[in-house]
């Protein structure tokens, strides 16, 4: 079994081409549903965010698995498979770990090193555990993913110098408004990149905060944690006709603000400053074209995020990611021979026994004594004789290349199949905090 992705991302396609795939939550269990209904899945993660869709998979054939699963993808475009198909990418098994290892620490975002990504990874593997799609292939992959962001973070100061698109968005605008100290400011969303807009511009020294939501319950404990004020998405016009900023990002897969609400709220045509975050987004670009209106969009932001970061801060991630990565596959490659380890010992236990059996009926006369001390050598020998050959093979599976030595050993020892699937690996999943002290199957302490 190998690990496969297959994604796309605002690096292989224009925010217009994201918005036709981008997913709420329904959209993230429904695809994580129809992907573990593919032939050759036996495990899946999807990771979803504003720009980014990847789908984390355990798949037992190259080949089919990517058509299905870029099928899948195509299919939630609503494009044709020329429109899309271009832009998705495929990492496999090794290319996989080292793909995602580089999201989780920050290096293949929008805005490179910015925190969020960490804790939507996070969301990505406890929303395929609570859907049942996660087994111990990719728990273990986004476990040390998880600590691998956290490392790149301990370690470097990678968020520090990197700007999140929240303070991006608002470097875009405040020169034009005169900062955001003292404006009202509605936020328009209450999931986690609406928390930073919220806690940034109260920083920032915001006169008054309101936080606009379809679900009232999550818009009164986004305000109360910033002394703000909470309303309804039907009191949005109304919040409107006050502000000065307005920053959106919700997971809305229609306009919210479109240009009739935008013009009736502001008759007076004061100016209004607009940061969409939303991928798709809200607002509609029509309301750009408002005199009284600046617009900024996350089309508008990815160019000049791709080079924000300290070329210092990135290369000493990038360092810690290719330490991780190669920790991580070299644990992987032994424990992919443990099972024939286990094995091939099991069987030479078998045969000690049985000879054992056979010497009690040549020799009933063998004291208990005698019997004692011939059992103790004849498993000095066969342990002496599969010593070097179990050693060896755990130190040739970190070679890379065709051989399998693990299959080879099986094949010179004539392994039974069944008793080497047997070995498998501890059931049940962790939970998606790694406990502290823990480590990964194989690390060393």
């Amino acid at each position: 079994m190998s690990i496969l992705v297959v994604g796309i991302s605002h690096k292989s396609a224009p925010v217009a081409i994201l918005e036709r795939v981008a997913l709420d939550r329904d959209g993230v269990d429904k695809l994580l549903g129809d992907v573990l209904s593919c032939d050759h899945v036996s495990e899946a993660v999807v990771v979803a965010t504003c720009n980014r869709l990847e789908v984390y998979t355990e798949v037992d054939r190259f080949h089919g698995s990517v058509e299905e699963i870029s099928r899948l993808l195509v299919q939630r475009a609503g494009e044709s498979t020329a429109g899309i198909l271009p832009h998705l990418y495929v990492h496999y098994d090794d290319g996989a770990v080292s793909h995602l290892f580089h999201v989780a620490a920050g290096l293949d975002s929008m805005a490179v090193g910015e925190g969020q990504i960490l804790g939507q990874t996070r969301e990505a593997l406890r929303r395929g555990q609570a859907q049942g799609t996660v087994g111990p292939a990719l728990n273990v992959l986004f476990q040390q993913a998880l600590r691998v962001g956290k490392r790149s973070r301990a370690e470097t100061d990678i968020d520090l110098a990197a700007p999140s698109l929240v303070s991006a968005g608002l470097d875009r605008v405040s020169a034009p408004m005169g900062g955001v100290r003292d404006k009202d400011v509605v936020i328009v969303g209450a999931g986690g990149m609406a928390g930073l807009a919220t806690a940034t511009v109260s920083r920032l020294g915001a006169a008054g905060v309101t936080v606009v939501n379809r679900t009232p319950g999550n818009a009164e404990r986004l305000a109360a944690e910033y002394d703000a004020r909470a309303a309804r998405l039907h009191d949005l016009p109304a919040a409107l006709s006050g502000a000065d900023l307005v920053i959106t990002c919700t997971g809305s897969n229609g306009i919210l603000l479109d240009l009739d609400m935008v013009r009736s709220a502001r008759p007076d045509s004061a100016p209004l400053a607009i940061v969409d975050l939303a991928l798709p987004h809200d607002v509609d670009p029509l309301v750009g074209g408002l005199p009284e209106v600046n617009l900024v969009t996350l089309a508008d932001l990815a160019d000049e995020l791709r080079d924000s970061v300290a070329g210092n801060e990135i290369d000493g991630v990038r360092h810690i990611v290719g330490q991780e990565v190669s920790a991580f596959l070299n644990a992987r490659r032994q424990a992919s021979v443990t099972p024939t380890v286990v094995a091939l010992r099991s069987m030479a236990t078998a045969v000690v026994e049985a000879e054992m059996e056979r010497l009690a009926t040549r020799l009933p006369e063998l004291d208990g004594v005698a019997r004692a001390e011939v059992l103790q050598s004849v498993r000095r020998v066969a342990d002496k004789l599969l010593h070097q050959p179990t050693v060896r093979v755990k130190e040739l599976a970190n070679e890379t290349g065709a051989v399998s030595y693990a299959t080879a050993l099986a094949e010179l020892f004539a392994l039974d199949p069944e008793a080497v699937d047997a070995v498998t690996r501890p059931e049940g999943l962790a939970p998606v905090e790694r406990p502290a002290g823990s480590r990964v199957l194989g690390e060393r302490p």
